[in-house]
C-alpha cells in the first residue's frame, strides 16, 4: 500500500515509473491584469500564446513563446458574468479561497542577477525577504504576487557575498 495515498501496489508495481519535471503553475486570480502585469513587470516574464479556453486567463512566458513549455505561470481569471466556462472545466472555487497560496506554500524559480533583481525591486516599490542558505550554497528572496501567492527566487549564494540586505 502506497504510504502517502493509501492506494493498493502490487509487487510488479514500479516504485518510480515516471520522471516528474515541473511545468508550469496556474493562480486563479480576481484581478487578472494586475497579476499579468506582476509577472510581466516584476518577474520579467512575458505575455504569450494560450488555447481559446471557455474562461479567461493569461499565459506567461519565461523565453521563447514558440514552446508552450516556456509558460511557466498560467494565470486563471474570473468572468463574473458568465462564470460556467471555468466551473465546468477546473470546478468552482469559493473566491475567499483564492487568496494566498491555499495549501501551496510557495513557487520557486532558480535565478541569476541578485543585485539587479533587488535594485529593480526597489524600483518598482516591491518589498522583499532574504535568506542565505550556506550549506546549499543558495541564496533565497521572497516576494509576494497580488494574490498573496508566495515567489521564491533562488540565486547562487555567491551572488549575496557583500550584499547589505534591507532589514
Amino acid at each position: 500500500m502506497c504510504p502517502f495515498c493509501g492506494a493498493i501496489l502490487f509487487a510488479d508495481t514500479p516504485r518510480f515509473p515516471v520522471t516528474l519535471t515541473l511545468n508550469h503553475f496556474s493562480i486563479r486570480t480576481t484581478n487578472l491584469e494586475r497579476s499579468a502585469r506582476f509577472y510581466s513587470e516584476v518577474l520579467g516574464l512575458t505575455d504569450g500564446p494560450r488555447p481559446p479556453f471557455p474562461f479567461p486567463g493569461r499565459w506567461m512566458y519565461s523565453g521563447s513563446h514558440d514552446q508552450v513549455t516556456n509558460a511557466v505561470v498560467h494565470l486563471i481569471g474570473i468572468d463574473k458574468s458568465d462564470p460556467a466556462g471555468l466551473q465546468g472545466y477546473l470546478g468552482d472555487r469559493d473566491e475567499s479561497s483564492l487568496v494566498g497560496g491555499g495549501a501551496v506554500d510557495h513557487i520557486a524559480f532558480l535565478a541569476q542577477g541578485l543585485t539587479t533583481m533587488m535594485a529593480h525591486l526597489e524600483r518598482l516599490g516591491v518589498s522583499a525577504r532574504h535568506r542565505t542558505v550556506p550549506s546549499i550554497g543558495l541564496h533565497q528572496m521572497f516576494l509576494d504576487d497580488p494574490s498573496g501567492v508566495v515567489i521564491e527566487l533562488n540565486y547562487p549564494a555567491a551572488e549575496a557575498a557583500g550584499v547589505t540586505f534591507p532589514a
